[in-house]
């Protein structure tokens, strides 16, 4: 008969505590083992486009607070009875009041809010839309860089461009109708001479012009209509736009 002997050995404490902790770490799956020991497995990465990488950016921007809200009643986009003769198409600037009409004819435009050439820096006449761009590069000109030398030459277009979402430019002047990042500037004398709307307006605004619309631009002691005087001081305004969406909530220079 062939005998079987029992060899016991005596295990230290710590031997025994690590067999207990490796036994445990096998049983538990790999994820928990990797939290345990301060390592996690890789997760795909997602990486947010720097807003200044914008450039010839032309779809919508992320959705913001309504810009119409930081508008006082009198400067929001709204369809009004409209009593100068110029022919539907044509766009006529109130300086004195700070308004911009998009002439529909038969008697009504759609009035805009805007802010205008600060003292000094107004002007009137008549120009034409020579070209239209979508989230314009800025250049400033040679004037405004001799008066504020601290200026960038060049400015992409994008969420930081004082230009704004869109930009159309008056005959071969330096001015231009455009948008601008501050809605706290409709309604004031704040620019180098450009016009300019909320980006959700100048967008509005874009859709229904071309090149070669007419622009008139009235001194800042004229009265706007001979006969009606101011339209949201004398008569309601017959229909309110819907709103839109903010094109852009980074706020911009009001150095144009």
């Amino acid at each position: 008969m062939t005998t079987f002997s029992v060899i016991r050995r005596s295990f230290s404490p710590r031997v025994a505590t690590a067999c207990a902790f490796a036994t445990a770490l096998l049983a538990m799956p790999f994820t928990a083992q990797a939290q345990t020991l301060s390592f996690a497995p890789m997760q795909p990465q997602t990486y947010q486009q720097d807003p200044s990488y914008a450039h010839g950016y032309t779809s919508e921007a992320p959705q913001g607070a309504d810009e119409d809200a930081a508008l006082p009643d009198r400067l929001r986009r709204q369809i009004v009875s409209f009593d100068r003769n110029e022919p539907a198409g044509t766009i006529v600037i109130d300086t004195a009041n700070t308004y911009l009409y998009y002439v529909l004819g038969n008697g009504r435009a759609i009035r805009y809010g805007v802010g205008v050439g600060r003292e000094g820096f107004t002007w009137s006449g008549v120009q034409s839309i020579s070209r239209k761009a979508e989230w314009p590069d800025w250049h400033p000109p040679a004037e405004m860089i001799a008066r504020q030398p601290y200026l960038p030459r060049f400015v992409a277009g994008g969420p930081g461009n004082p230009l704004g979402a869109r930009a159309m430019y008056l005959g071969s002047s330096e001015y231009r109708i455009h948008g601008t990042n501050d809605p706290s500037t409709i309604g004031k004398f704040v620019s180098s001479g450009c016009i300019r709307l909320t980006n959700e307006d100048v967008t509005d605004l874009f859709n229904r012009v071309s090149v070669g619309t007419k622009v008139v631009v009235l001194p800042k002691n004229a009265p706007l209509m001979a006969r009606g005087g101011d339209g949201v001081r004398k008569r309601p305004a017959a229909t309110t736009l819907p709103s839109g969406r903010q094109a852009l909530n980074v706020p911009a220079s009001s150095v144009d």
